[in-house]
């Protein structure tokens, strides 16, 4: 048996292709943990969409359970009957519960970390089992959720016909705020992924003292010389994303409304790229403008990185640090985002990007940008040196290991 410290991550889905959020976060996490310490995982897995391989080449055991799947009526049922918010019942799954004891009763572990709030259960359920008594629990808080949901509904519940989201943020902001607070008391351990979310937790419990890991980029798959190689249209501006997830939707719908009209009068031949899987019905009709792409999935990314001529990051509501914001940074993109969007990063205005909140402001900045090829270089090449020099993972993660070592 290895003489390393033993480690297991709790997933709610498979970190390999890390493509987006929760995946890029964990598979970092995981490859740059295992040249230190002895890891394995347990994850929720989606039909068909498993490649192991990649993942198995880096830990001890990689084990797979298959994601539930809640229905809209499942969902409202539990609206209604449960105190729980809905993030810590949409992964709740006997299945997984049992496979994570069993592997608990046959494997020696120091360390169990669990990845985000829909984890948040199994956590809890640790420290019931005798199995885990000699375990130190590690939460890694993705985003202080209570707050992106107290935000959205102060978003929406300044329009009239977003009433109804308004009331369901409003309910799920207080649930969240109580199941937040309690896993991270439980834990022995809270990993934020920036400061400002962990003041957010202190909020909840003063007595927790997070420790912020920020999320990172692999600055040299994002690199400043991508080639254009589609070729995409030109000028243009481009967003990348889940366009299914809520804020990514609310930021397109404000973006496509009370900025893109002012925009296209100073720039009439400019192109839009909304690039990402599970487009929402509204955002696929933003496709019907010619000048207005939609991808949906795209097998890789860097290509409208390597095209972009500037990089939007509209975002009103959600938290976190935006792994999205740290590409377009790595691979030196120009890019216009609200201070929300850029939030948790350390850029500054007018140094790493422009920054702007109103839909004027927006216009004016990316109109700014697409008519100025020296600032764009100027800009893209300071953005691509604060990603080398401050969110590099190789550089982000090792002082979580002295965590690891005190637990």
């Amino acid at each position: 048996m290895s003489s390393k410290r033993r480690i297991l991550f709790l997933t709610a889905q498979i970190p390999y292709p890390p493509e987006q959020g929760a995946a890029i976060r964990n598979y970092h996490l995981l490859t740059n943990t295992a040249t230190r310490y002895d890891v394995s995982l347990l994850s929720f897995v989606e039909p068909g969409t498993a490649n192991l391989e990649p993942l198995q080449a880096i830990c001890s055991r990689v084990q797979t359970v298959p994601a539930p799947q809640r229905t809209r009526a499942q969902r409202l049922k539990t609206l209604l009957t449960s105190r729980a918010p809905d993030m810590a019942q949409r992964l709740a799954a006997d299945p997984y519960a049992q496979a994570l004891r069993q592997l608990l009763a046959q494997e020696r572990y120091d360390i169990v970390q669990v990845g985000g709030i829909e984890m948040g259960t199994y956590g809890l359920m640790l420290k019931d089992w005798p199995e885990a008594d000699a375990l130190a629990l590690v939460f890694d808080d993705f985003n202080a959720e209570y707050l992106l949901q107290q935000r959205a509904f102060a978003t929406d519940v300044r329009h009239l016909r977003r009433w109804p989201q308004a009331a369901y943020s409003f309910i799920q902001w207080r649930r969240l705020r109580r199941f937040e607070r309690q896993i991270c008391q439980e834990a022995d351990a809270v990993l934020t992924v920036s400061e400002a979310d962990a003041r957010a937790i202190r909020r909840l419990a003063p007595d927790l003292e997070p420790l912020a890991i920020p999320n990172g980029v692999d600055t040299q798959s994002y690199r400043i010389d991508l080639p254009d190689s589609l070729p995409l249209r030109h000028p243009n501006l481009v967003f990348t994303g889940k366009m299914d997830y809520r804020p990514n939707v609310d930021a397109m719908l404000w973006f496509h409304r009370q900025v893109w009209p002012q925009i296209r009068r100073q720039v009439p031949d400019v192109h839009l790229y909304i690039v990402g899987k599970g487009p929402s019905p509204t955002i696929q009709r933003m496709g019907d403008d010619p000048a207005i792409t939609v991808t949906g999935h795209v097998p890789d990314i860097l290509p409208y990185f390597g095209g972009a001529d500037v990089y939007i990051v509209p975002m009103r509501v959600g938290g976190g640090t935006r792994l999205k914001v740290l590409e377009a940074l790595a691979t030196g993109l120009p890019m216009v985002s609200t201070r929300l969007g850029a939030e948790g990063i350390d850029l500054e205005d007018g140094q790493h990007a422009l920054l702007a909140d109103t839909p004027a402001e927006f216009a004016q900045a990316a109109v700014r940008l697409l008519g100025d090829a020296a600032l764009r270089q100027r800009l893209g090449q300071q953005a691509r040196d604060l990603a080398v020099q401050r969110y590099d993972w190789r550089s982000i993660v090792p002082p979580l290991f002295s965590l690891y070592d005190r637990l």
